[in-house]
């Protein structure tokens, strides 16, 4: 398996958003600069040094101050080069114009911004630090310096959120010179002040239909632009794709960096350690930070497959999938794949197996119909 992408991971923020389940840490008092040096050692013991993508996440990358936001940005330029795309995580009130400069002068040509909503109210419940005119500043911040790409993530269903709500947010992101929207549902998640919430009674979702509707919404607003929906969550203006989270979808091989970050090397899956000291004692002890590591048998290699690959417009390619595991799709899931059919979740041709508008709405039922029991 060749690998050409890498994921690094800064678990630092400023502030702790209610909905996240991320591996994250408060920043104040944490040891960022000696985490940031064992970082350094662990992207150095890899023998991959070309990559066509490289993403930088969190946490919150941005959360660093300029000094050690450039060592970081040095340490990657002196490791790899990278030919296509190089992304970074940001938040709106985080970057200065020094900052977003400093990303460009060591190559940044992509930034992925965290703006869930443009309603202030929201912004609060969310536990973000932002507000839109944080926004507007930094995305013009990028163009100036000349990022190439530059993406808002929003998201829907959200407590006390309304259809109006979300369709002012998109109506706003719509007037802006962006190239990329993700957007995604929220999904409550163990771990995060929203689920405690949720659990004691104290916070009210929209129900399920509105979710729904939010989501066609987004799809059908979104058809009327320059934007083409190329994944379930994600659209995109001509030549703005996302190349390093399609690496995941097309279930290819990437590095992960940092406590807490997940790789795929050579059929195995691997994730580090979580807390930040347990990951900074491993590496200043020359020991592996890796924790989990497990090779997939070939029933989850072909979950997988179907899985990542129906998430996309493109869909499943067949005859990949042939030369990939040396058997036939509908050898596998021929009943599967005529129940789909049947239903209108799926469609097919000789070269590709896609969801249909229906199917992509309820992905996650369709997904389970290809869950292996051998």
């Amino acid at each position: 398996m060749e690998i050409k992408s890498a994921y690094i991971h800064i678990p630092f923020c400023v502030h702790i958003c209610t909905y996240c389940d991320f591996n994250k840490y408060f920043i104040q008092n944490q040891p960022v600069d000696r985490y940031l040096d064992c970082l350094i050692t662990e992207m150095s013991t890899v023998e991959e040094n070309n990559l066509n993508t490289l993403f930088v996440g969190g946490g919150t990358p941005t959360a660093l101050n300029y000094d050690q936001l450039e060592k970081l940005l040095k340490a990657i330029t002196q490791n790899f080069t990278i030919r296509k795309e190089f992304s970074f995580e940001a938040n709106p009130d985080e970057l200065t114009y020094d900052k977003v400069k400093l990303l460009k002068s060591y190559g940044v040509n992509r930034l992925s911004m965290g703006v869930q909503t443009f309603n202030e109210e929201l912004l609060k419940l969310l536990g973000r630090t932002h507000h839109p005119e944080d926004i507007y500043k930094a995305i013009t911040y990028a163009r100036e310096v000349g990022i190439n790409s530059i993406s808002l993530d929003l998201m829907y269903h959200l407590p006390q959120q309304t259809l109006k709500d979300f369709e002012d947010s998109l109506d706003i992101a719509l007037t802006l010179d962006i190239d990329h929207i993700s957007g995604y549902g929220l999904i409550l998640e163990p771990q995060t002040q929203f689920y405690n919430m949720y659990r004691k009674g104290k916070l009210k979702l929209p129900s399920e239909d509105i979710g729904e509707e939010m989501y066609q919404l987004l799809q059908n607003k979104l058809k009327q632009t320059s934007f083409h929906q190329y994944e379930i969550s994600n659209f995109a203006k001509q030549h703005h794709e996302s190349e390093h989270n399609k690496v995941y979808w097309r279930n290819e091989g990437y590095y992960g960096f940092g406590a807490g970050a997940s790789g795929y090397v050579e059929g195995r899956r691997y994730s580090n350690v979580n807390p930040v000291n347990h990951y900074i004692k491993k590496i200043e002890n020359n020991e592996s930070p890796i924790l989990n590591s497990s090779k997939l048998t070939l029933n989850e290699q072909i979950e997988e497959e179907m899985f990542l690959g129906l998430r996309m417009n493109e869909g499943v390619n067949i005859e990949r999938f042939y030369h990939k595991f040396g058997i036939d799709i509908y050898h596998i899931y021929g009943h599967q794949i005529e129940e789909l059919l049947k239903k209108g979740l799926i469609k097919t041709n000789a070269n590709y197996m896609r969801l249909t508008e229906r199917g992509k709405i309820i992905g996650n039922e369709v997904f389970e119909t290809f869950l292996l029991s051998v």
